[in-house]
């Protein structure tokens, strides 16, 4: 019975844990990055922070999220020669990231 129990609290956390998933998707479109953010359940972070690195694990810019979950913000191409990551970090606690690869900026900047 115990073993019974310590599985299901292991599989009910899971899946809270689950739940409360943060999102990112960027991509570069006409010469701007755009980054959309939401939970596994589809609610939009009401607050976060957005941190813009280079190849070099250097940050380049930082900026609050939108209402929306978005940020947007102009390419600059020669920061970005490398590939970027974008890290977002929201005021309930959650964090994830998105890679643009150089292919991904060559292909949304009209390069």
């Amino acid at each position: 019975m115990r073993r019974l129990l310590a599985i299901l609290a292991v599989v009910a956390f899971a899946s809270a844990a689950q739940a409360h998933q943060l999102n990112v998707f960027a991509f570069v479109e006409d010469g701007t990055v755009i980054v959309e953010t939401k939970f596994s359940t589809g609610k939009i972070p009401v607050s976060g922070e957005v941190q813009v690195l280079n190849a070099s694990s250097e940050v380049i810019l930082t900026l609050p999220l939108a209402a929306d979950g978005t940020v947007r913000f102009p390419l600059d191409v020669e920061a970005a020669t490398g590939g970027m990551m974008i890290e977002v970090t929201t005021g309930e606690g959650h964090s994830d990231y998105w890679i643009l690869t150089p292919e991904d900026i060559a292909n949304g900047s009209g390069s």
